[in-house]
């Protein structure tokens, strides 16, 4: 959040337009997206993955190297990014690799050249921890950080089904609140797969629904949809053949299937 902050309180400065002809096209703009980023997305998501690789895995990732990730990651970020502000300031610009020896540039460009390379050493160890962990890591329990939460009443990594009976949640954070395990749902059929609709806004039952089977479909529209995407990119004509796959995707997924009881 402090790292976003910064990043929007620059933000601001560049807003104003007699200080943006000073700093435009310079590192000062590197510096404040970077800032933004960083820590409104890169910051984030290393966090996430900490936070969900035992329920991803169900493996624990070394605690002692993740303090060196963040010590690396946190600190050779700041020692990159924050002196790059100075540096537009003094009108480095930026798109260029190289520039005159008299410029006042050199010191603190090699600092921030340097300052990289503990980032760099940073992520590098990340992965090595993420690939060591996921192949031999301590084993992670269900709920390893005491979260509130329902994916962590699930095992780590959950079964194919998440929960073999749908629980009860009666509150946002329903590991919390209940003294023992949470309570399931009553009445549905062990010989297939359903669930149970409720209204939206009360959470009272209203019907019994089947659920579907295991299916690739999902999978291939998924698939056959990013291919066209990307494919756009380069040809307009990629809407036109690409929405052939993605329509017989699509179908397939949402066929009816199974027994004359299933669709009643």
């Amino acid at each position: 959040m402090v790292i976003f902050v910064i990043g929007g309180l620059t933000g601001v400065m560049v807003a104003s337009v007699p200080f943006d002809t000073q700093v435009h096209d310079t590192y000062f703009v590197v510096a404040h997206f970077h800032y933004v980023l960083v820590g409104g997305a890169v910051f984030p998501l290393l966090g996430a993955i900490y936070y969900w690789f035992p329920k991803l895995t169900g493996k624990m990732m070394s605690e002692t190297l993740g303090r060196w990730v963040f010590g690396l990651i946190f600190g050779g970020f700041n020692l990159t990014f924050f002196p790059m502000h100075i540096l537009g300031l003094q009108g480095m610009p930026r798109r260029i690799y190289t520039y005159q020896p008299e410029m006042p540039w050199a010191g603190l460009n090699m600092f921030v050249s340097l300052s990289a390379i503990a980032v760099a050493a940073g992520f590098l160890l990340f992965f090595i921890d993420a690939i060591r962990s996921a192949w031999s890591g301590p084993v992670a329990t269900a709920n390893p950080w005491g979260a509130s939460t329902l994916e962590w009443a699930a095992s780590s990594p959950p079964q194919p089904y998440n929960f073999a009976r749908p629980p009860v949640v009666g509150s946002r954070e329903p590991l919390w609140t209940e003294a023992t395990a949470l309570p399931v749902v009553a009445g549905l059929r062990v010989d297939r797969r359903e669930l149970l609709i409720t209204s939206v806004v009360e959470g009272i039952p209203e019907a019994l629904e089947s659920s579907v089977g295991n299916s690739i479909w999902p999978l291939w529209a998924a698939l056959a949809t990013t291919l066209t995407l990307v494919w756009s990119i380069f040809s307009p004509w990629a809407v036109v053949w690409g929405s052939i796959p993605v329509s017989v995707s699509l179908i397939g997924w949402f066929w009816p299937k199974g027994v004359p009881e299933d669709e009643s």
